[in-house]
């Protein structure tokens, strides 16, 4: 282990992305796509189109084998989900359930609040969308936020838990007014799995979704192989300008996310403050791990656990991992001042 790999390839498509949430909010999740998307030799006239552009705060790019543009399709699909689920879009479902109007929420937001509360308990609470105040009070969500004292780290610790907020029908029901939701760490993932469902009701088998960072890949690229992708060192990079991969994988219809805290993160006082925040203390959760990559049969669910397992650390991690024979994963970790990682005996790695 600890061996570089450093691909020299021409084409290399870059997913450097933040998310801003904790448990719940965006993390950044770092991928490199090896990619090149023209003609697939296997398929005849067949086009590799590719879509690219900026949603939930982060960029997007969507390649796929068709004998048509979806692009107008795949707008749609994203701007349902932002009005539905982000927290910055002063109008969408969410905003108006932080604040507390009497609204019935859409089948996406049941959806994803659905996963979130199974995570949530497969987590023992590590995964919790109710973070957002205590993220926002960090600096590191949808509100401006000082760095907090202890004093106001527990004040907002009593109104934050899955266990206070609950659906009932189509309204959310919050024991207390001040809850707020913010299902960033989950939201991407989920809108990657829904512009893959529309390709696919299309008929369109080749193709790569990714939106900061969380993927869904299904049958070949445009070479006819399967789709390689990297992962990025966790080195600490608050400009995003490290492209070092620790490994390559190669999968194909598959969904992976990857969650890590040395892109978003800022020092004070000569300690590092990274986004992740453990819902259990309300403060910037310090477990061993560097880097959490979750490859699953959905990308919510990668994108949910990799939040979580930035939380719990490696041990707890692998203890969830082993419950659940349908996720792969790559955890890279702090060995006592050395990185080192453990990864899914059946994943197809080269380092």
């Amino acid at each position: 282990m600890g061996e570089e790999y450093n691909p020299n390839i021409r084409s290399i498509t870059s997913m450097l992305s933040k998310k801003t949430m904790a448990v719940t909010l965006p993390v950044i999740v770092v991928a490199v796509i090896l990619l090149i998307a023209f003609r697939n030799p296997a398929d005849g006239n067949l086009t590799y189109h590719k879509n690219s552009g900026f949603v939930f705060g982060t960029s997007y790019n969507i390649t796929y084998q068709s004998d048509r543009d979806y692009e107008d399709s795949i707008k749609a699909v994203l701007d349902s989900i932002d009005n539905a689920l982000s927290p910055f879009n002063e109008n969408s479902i969410i905003t108006a359930v932080n604040n507390n109007k009497d609204i019935n929420v859409n089948d996406d937001f049941i959806k994803v609040f659905t996963l979130a509360k199974e995570v949530n308990r497969e987590t023992a609470g590590a995964f919790d969308i109710t973070v957002a105040p205590l993220v926002n009070a960090w600096g590191f969500g949808f509100k401006n936020g000082t760095f907090p004292t202890d004093a106001e780290v527990d004040s907002i610790r009593a109104f934050v838990g899955f266990d206070k907020v609950r659906l009932e029908g189509r309204r959310v029901i919050k024991d207390d007014p001040r809850i707020m939701l913010d299902c960033s760490a989950i939201a991407k993932g989920y809108a990657v799995d829904r512009v893959a469902g529309m390709l696919r009701n299309h008929g369109i088998s080749n193709f790569l979704v990714e939106i900061g960072g969380e993927i869904v890949v299904s049958g070949n690229n445009s070479q006819g192989k399967e789709w390689s992708i990297g992962v990025t060192k966790p080195v600490d990079d608050t400009l995003s300008v490290n492209g070092d991969l620790q490994m390559v994988m190669t999968i194909t219809d598959r969904a992976m996310a990857t969650s890590g805290n040395y892109r978003n993160y800022y020092v004070k006082d000569g300690h590092k403050y990274a986004h992740t925040i453990s819902p259990s203390t309300g403060k910037p959760a310090e477990s061993n791990m560097l880097s959490a990559t979750v490859i699953a049969p959905t990308c919510a669910e990668a994108d949910a656990y990799a939040t979580a397992f930035m939380v719990i650390g490696k041990e707890q991690a692998l203890q969830i991992l082993r419950r659940q024979n349908d996720k792969h994963y790559i955890l890279i970790y702090d060995d006592n001042g050395k990185t080192d990682w453990v990864v899914s005996k059946d994943l197809n790695i080269s380092k």
